[in-house]
This record gives structure tokens, sequence and C-alpha cells, in this order.
């Protein structure tokens, strides 16, 4: 069997150091659509980094394709799609430093035709100090049926009334070549032979870039554009985004957190599904 539960759950996938610069920070802010000064100037007081900079920080300078070499696995990058992404942060994220992320394979779903591989790292200060955690699930084609469970449920129910707030985002035509220098170098993103033989009219947004974008918008929708504000921010990736197309963004302030809805042009076509922002 291709992949097999019992060597995969809990294995260690690999422990990895690294260090970001303000300059990397300014970088992404920039390939997310930020404009405020609070996200391009690092001089400014008000200089903040977003949350889902951790997400990118630990693989920012990697040029080279992501590596599946996974514990029990024996999959190919041809039959994987990134499901979904979680990080929750500890406080204020540093605008530099170093950190060593230690990653595990928390849990294998069957999905039938498909497994769903959740992976978890911890980031940590070279004092041993917590600085966030991510978690990220991997949709892996063909590798179901062994009779595993089917895992829980991460739905998120949209409230039945209007939104709190709602907004749109233009996606610029070069915003994916500007994203892959935040360490995604993935050909798909960049190169029209490459997505027309992957299936796709021409090359797509980064679903990380749409989460980025999004995780902003909603800051600066709902909590007065402080990012320090959020404890926590999950999405499921669930379509396509096309360089030049427009985000369809709007929020629920629920007492629990906030829930979102992200969705291309008038709704029609999803973009990130049971996307949850909790405050700290």
């Amino acid at each position: 069997m291709p992949i097999d539960p019992d060597v995969a759950i809990g294995a260690e996938v690999g422990r990895q150091e690294f260090r970001w610069s303000s300059s990397d920070v300014l970088l992404y802010h920039l390939a997310v659509g930020a404009q405020d000064l609070s996200y391009t100037l690092e001089t400014s007081a008000a200089f903040q980094v977003l949350p889902s900079f951790a997400v990118v920080a630990p693989t920012f300078h990697v040029t080279e394709p992501p590596s599946l070499d996974l514990p029990g696995c024996d999959i190919n990058l041809a039959q994987v799609v990134h499901g979904a992404q979680e990080v929750h942060v500890g406080g204020p994220l540093p605008r530099s430093g170093s950190a060593t992320l230690t990653t595990r394979i928390t849990d294998v779903w069957d999905k039938g035709k498909a497994a769903v591989i959740w992976q978890e790292g911890v980031a940590e200060d070279p004092d041993g100090t917590e600085l966030w955690r991510v978690r990220s699930s991997i949709f892996v084609r063909g590798e179901g049926g062994w009779g595993g469970g089917r895992g829980q449920s991460t739905a998120t129910t949209v409230p039945d009334r209007a939104p709190d707030a709602s907004t749109t985002y233009e996606v610029t035509p070069q915003q994916a070549l500007l994203y892959r220098l935040c360490g995604d170098r993935n050909p798909l993103h960049a190169d029209p032979e490459f997505a027309r033989a992957a299936g796709f009219d021409a090359p797509i947004l980064h679903g990380l870039c749409t989460y980025g974008i999004v995780l902003r918008e909603v800051i600066d929708l709902l909590l007065d554009g402080d990012a320090t504000a959020v404890d926590s921010f999950g999405a499921r990736f669930a379509g396509v985004v096309l360089p030049g197309e427009t985000l369809s963004i709007s929020a629920w302030d629920e007492p629990e957190g906030i829930v979102v809805t992200a969705s291309v042009g008038d709704g029609a076509r999803p973009a990130l599904a049971d996307c949850f922002v909790t405050r700290r």
C-alpha cells in the first residue's frame, strides 16, 4: 500500500532551521496586496506582521519544488492538491528572527478515492519558546480505499443573515509572479505551457496567496487593521483563482470568531471555504 498509516501517523517529517528579515516580511505583504504603511514601511511605529507570514517563513528562500518525502507515504506531486491550511500564533510575530520548525504527520484519512494527510509544524525560537503552530492537509488522489477512518468534519456554518462586512479585491495580472518570490516556484503559477499541460487555461494564483489576501482584508474589515488581534486563521482551498480576476470577500462577526467566505467574481466560483478567524 503506497500509504501506510501505521508508519505515517506520528512520524517526524523534519526539523528545519530558518531565518527571516523585515525585507522578507515586506515582500510577503506586497505579494498579498498590502498597501497600508503598517505592512509596507519597516520604520513605521505601526509596522506589523500578518500571521499568515508564519506559513511561508520556513521556506521563504527555497527555490526548489516542495519535497513529498513523507514516512509511510509513497506518493508523487502529480497526485497532490493542497487541501487546507491553519495557522495559530502565540503572539505578535517578530519582524525578523530565527526559529526551528519541527513537523509531524498527525492524521491520515481514507476518503475512498483519495487520502488526506495532515501535518502539524511547531516553530520555536532559539530559547525554545513556541512562536507559532501550523497545520496543513494534502489531498492525495487515488490513494484511498484501505478501510481507514474518514476523519472529522471541519465544515464552518455561514450565518443565515447578511454579512457584517464585505469587500472585493482585484487580483493583479502579475500577482502570481510576485508571490512566487515568497518560496513557491511551482511553474504552474508562472509558465503558460506548464499550466496548459496541467489542464488550466493559464497560470493560476497560489492558494496561499489567496489565503494571505483574504486574511489581510478581514483584518481591515473587522479588526481595525490590527494584525496582532488574530489568534488563528484556517481555511480550505475550494477553487482556482486566476490573475486578473476579482475576489469577493464577506465576513460575519460571531461570538466564537469571524466566519469568512471568499469567491471569484459574483460568487459563482468558490476560492476558499470553511474560513474562520479567531481573536486573541
